[in-house]
């Protein structure tokens, strides 16, 4: 968890979290996202994250867990809200909080902590108060003869309207400030929001967007935290937008326009579209594309960025058709591959832009053409790089350079081999000489890297950092086991769900007895095995759930449910949920209407905790084996090691056989 987040959380008093977590109800919460329906002790729907037609999503309230199948996503309540909202742990409690009406009273904070919240909530209430005038005022006879009749004369419908709460700020120097003033807020806060502006001696306040139309920028909860103001007029010097400037609200660099609506559309498309303008984002909404943000403008920021990979790693840039504006735009998209993401772009028609575009064709074909005309970034940019350089030697080796400035930006090596054979193809060069040069830009990267606030030089590559070869031609590994993670989710599943289930075993026996029974919780009789076998988890989630399991029971009790999900890892709880919900069961019919008696895993546990173990026995020495293998071939072994290796392998051997027989399986020989 992030320290702003733990810090955060530090604020909310133990009991008020408690409360939250007394008083929620997954199904009543989940419902108010997604639609369910009861089916047995669970309850299913549509999987939020993804565009599934068979419902995959799974509610479990006897154990306060959900589980998606589409998408791999589950865990608590929390969780979910995490996951759909986008937000911290501390702001999910709040959004718990709010919904069942619990009154948070933070802990006592610093003075200066007091001071900053309450300058946010001042200017928060002044943004949220002035983006409720601004579009009173596009309802006023003058905004209606300015402001609506130019989204009218843009196609914007009335609903398009008012999902973006737009609205107009009227000509005349402080208009807007007087009514501010009115409504009883500060002149020294409205200065700080940037909505009003002092003249040059720090005398009177005037208007900074008078007689433009507004665009209210809001953050990924939906406050409003700033606005975008368009100019009317079409005098050449004056500025046709004007953006808030930065304050305690509102950083331009970490926001982006339209993301507290598109948020759930990107998370549940995998890919977030991103435009220009606020038109832009506008119109593709009122075409039925919603998982679209705008940069308002700019150059993309890496705060930009990282709040688009809260929601996806995959983005597809729209450019317009001008071609001096995709050069413009190229510097930001290699900040967007420096962060991992992977990048398409789509190219509109000459002139047209994702606005004008919309407006000309159906929601339908719009929407395929943005998912079937999106090209691969790399490729785009050589194709647009190559027309512009010719023939022209000097302007060609310009672009080579600017390719090779991109190709560098990728953090995967393989990646970046890939796109090195790729653009070598495409442009007819050698790829060696890509090779060679995407290495050297690497390595003065990797130069400046800095330690102790010194730069250290970093060490030269007498090879580049590329594989040359084809990646396609390793050589097969030596056995082609289970992978062992499967195995360990198996056992670690059956601890989940059986757990608490009494078993009942046999002890060593007494004079007096030949047998002693004992009756066990299934969760002591497996930590027994996993200890008597030696089995250590090679998956951190699994060790961290049975070391939770060893340290309850050596209390005196079994870890609950809930304890899963609350302070752990995201893997830890994605596993919990994988293992404690079932998307298939058996049904009651077999029983009731054909009288056919199936047996049962409850039934077998002891049966089912041998063959898991087993399992495991079996890859370890057969890995074991692996390894006694690749011994006896190195070169320069004595005679007297590979003997001492046969009389392992043979020891081996017979472990896999007996393993083999008690599992009912065929382990062909090597």
């Amino acid at each position: 968890m992030k320290a702003l987040s733990i810090l955060a959380l530090a604020m909310i008093p133990a009991e008020t979290v408690e409360q939250i977590h007394q008083t929620a109800v997954i199904e009543e919460v989940i419902g108010d996202y997604v639609e369910l329906k009861k089916q047995g002790g669970s309850y299913r729907g549509l999987s939020p994250f993804t565009n599934e037609k068979t419902p995959s999503f799974y509610v479990v309230p006897s154990k306060g867990i959900f589980k998606c199948f589409s998408s791999g996503k589950g865990g608590s309540l929390l969780t979910f809200l995490m996951e759909y909202e986008k937000v911290s742990y501390p702001e999910a409690l709040r959004i718990l909080a709010r919904r069942y009406n619990i009154e948070i009273v933070e802990k006592e904070r610093t003075s200066e902590e007091i001071e900053a919240e309450t300058i946010r909530e001042s200017l928060g209430a002044i943004t949220a108060w002035a983006q409720k005038w601004f579009s009173d005022q596009l309802q006023t006879e003058t905004g209606k003869a300015i402001g609506l009749s130019y989204f009218k004369s843009r196609g914007f419908d009335e609903n398009t309207l008012e999902k973006f709460k737009v609205g107009y700020c009227p000509e005349g120097w402080d208009v807007f400030t007087k009514a501010a003033i009115e409504a009883g807020y500060d002149p020294d806060r409205l200065a700080q929001t940037g909505l009003c502006k002092r003249k040059n001696d720090g005398g009177d306040l005037y208007d900074f967007f008078h007689g433009r139309i507004m665009f209210p920028i809001r953050d990924v909860t939906g406050r409003v935290i700033g606005f975008g103001g368009r100019t009317l007029k079409t005098e050449k010097k004056i500025a046709k937008y004007f953006n808030s400037p930065e304050s305690p609200l509102y950083d331009k660099s970490k926001s982006l326009y339209g993301i507290h609506l598109a948020k759930p559309h990107i998370s549940k498309e995998d890919m977030c579209l991103i435009v220009e303008g606020y038109t832009d984002v506008m119109a593709m909404h009122q075409s039925g594309v919603e998982n679209v943000v705008a940069s308002s403008g700019t150059a993309l920021t890496p705060g930009q960025i990282a709040l688009i990979r809260r929601f996806t790693k995959n983005v597809t840039v729209l450019f317009d058709g001008d071609a001096a504006g995709m050069r413009a735009s190229l510097r930001g998209i290699d900040l967007l591959l420096e962060e991992g993401m992977k990048v398409k772009v789509v190219t509109f028609p000459d002139g047209d832009d994702p606005d004008s575009y919309s407006k000309k064709v159906s929601s339908t074909k719009l929407q395929k053409f943005v998912k079937e005309d999106a090209q691969d970034f790399l490729a785009f940019k050589a194709d647009l790089l190559s027309v512009e350089a010719g023939d022209d030697p000097i302007k060609r080796a310009e672009m080579v350079q600017s390719l090779v400035d991109t190709i560098s930006c990728i953090p995967d090596p393989i990646q970046q081999s890939v796109y090195v054979q790729t653009v070598a193809a495409r442009l007819n060069l050698q790829e060696g000489l890509l090779v060679s040069e995407v290495a050297k830009k690497v390595a003065r990267k990797a130069a400046k890297t800095k330690v102790g606030g010194r730069n250290v030089q970093a060490p030269q590559y007498e090879e580049p950092p590329i594989p040359l070869a084809p990646i396609y031609n390793a050589e097969p590994a030596r056995t082609n086991r289970q992978e062992r993670r499967i195995l360990e989710d198996n056992l670690v599943r059956l601890l989940l769900e059986h757990g608490e289930s009494m078993v009942t075993v046999e002890v060593e026996a007494d004079e007096e007895e030949k047998t002693q029974h004992l009756d066990v919780t299934f969760a002591e009789l497996l930590l027994h095995r996993v200890e008597e076998f030696g089995l250590n988890m090679e998956d951190e989630s699994s060790r961290y759930i049975i070391s939770q399991y060893a340290e309850s029971i050596g209390n005196g009790e079994l870890p609950s449910t809930e304890s899963f999900f609350s302070g752990t890892t995201e893997d830890v709880q994605q596993k919990a949920a994988n293992m404690l919900v079932n998307r298939y069961s058996l049904s009651e019919n077999w029983e009731h209407k054909h009288h056919i008696f199936s047996t049962k895993e409850e039934d077998v546990l002891e049966q089912a905790l041998s063959a898991s173990t087993n399992r495991i026995l079996l890859h370890d020495t057969l890995k074991t084996i692996d390894a006694v293998l690749e011994a006896m071939e190195e070169q320069g072994i004595t005679s007297e090691e590979v003997n001492r290796l046969l009389t392992e392998k043979m020891e081996l051997d017979k472990k896999v056989g007996k393993l083999s027989a008690d599992l009912n399986i065929i382990i062909l020989p090597k």
